[in-house]
């Protein structure tokens, strides 16, 4: 008797257990896409780290940043995790002359703050530009209409940027396909060619030799330049998410231009 209540004990405690797996595996399966996507965090560009090398680039960095190359070369990028920007105050802020807006993610993410920042940024005189962050694992065709139906590049001053960070599980061959066929819808509907974002350590791994006909920005989150493994120019560097812009509360993702590279270089003709 007393044996039998014991399993009956157990049996008992165990099906909360096991409901609540159920329960969660299904909740997981039903939001697919985002709950992929909110494990990364943005922009997750950050190579393993080195001995003596550091990630993040603190403060004293970006002032380094200042005062070589001028503040007339610098721009942001930002999204949701800015919370509202008062883009009055960025736009008196020497070191914001552009801003790349996120727009939309995989096959169904919209930017709750895209809407409001584009607008606000035009009203400013803010030069502006979006970007969508690409999925590795979503169908190409719905990352598509979820970035033509979003983003009118009429009202846009900047050529569109593509994120790309994660390859997914599936070949590297498989991986660069489904970009390459992206990148071309994109191109073939918007009649421009779009910059495509990465870290030195993922172009290097995974991109280099491969799609040497766009133009990049490269993230690098250090005081050194990133040096890609087949030299190939990029428009800009995206050195610190930890920078400090008027207006936008927390940090902000900062780049510039390189050297021989201007505003110009990333214009909407």
């Amino acid at each position: 008797m007393k044996k039998y209540f014991f399993c009956l004990l157990c049996a008992s405690m165990l099906l909360p257990i096991q409901s609540a797996y159920g329960y969660h595996k299904k909740d997981k399966d039903k939001r697919h896409e985002e709950t992929y996507m909110t494990r990364l965090p943005e922009p997750d560009l950050l190579a393993p780290k080195t001995k003596g090398e550091d990630l993040v680039a603190p403060i004293e960095e970006v002032r380094r940043h200042d005062l070589k190359w001028g503040n007339h070369k610098y721009g942001i990028d930002v999204s949701r995790y800015q919370n509202q920007i008062d883009w009055d105050a960025v736009a008196k802020d020497p070191n914001a002359k552009y801003a790349y807006l996120k727009a939309t993610e995989g096959a169904g993410l919209v930017d709750k703050t895209y809407a409001y920042n584009l607008s606000e940024a035009r009203r400013v005189g803010i030069k502006v530009g979006c970007y969508h962050f690409f999925s590795p694992t979503a169908p190409i065709e719905d990352q598509f209409k979820n970035l033509i139906s979003t983003v009118d590049l009429s009202t846009q001053d900047l050529i569109p940027i593509i994120d790309v960070e994660n390859r997914g599980r599936g070949s590297l061959d498989e991986f660069c396909n489904r970009l390459r066929k992206f990148l071309i819808d994109v191109e073939n509907h918007y009649k421009v060619k779009p910059i495509i974002y990465t870290s030195s350590h993922f172009y290097n791994k995974h991109l280099r030799g491969k799609f040497t006909e766009y133009k990049y920005m490269i993230a690098r989150y250090h005081d050194e330049e990133p040096v890609l493994a087949d030299n190939i120019q990029f428009v800009m560097w995206q050195f610190t998410s930890e920078g400090r812009i008027s207006g936008i509360k927390g940090p902000v993702d900062r780049s510039k231009f390189m050297d021989g590279y201007s505003m110009t270089d990333i214009l909407i003709r």
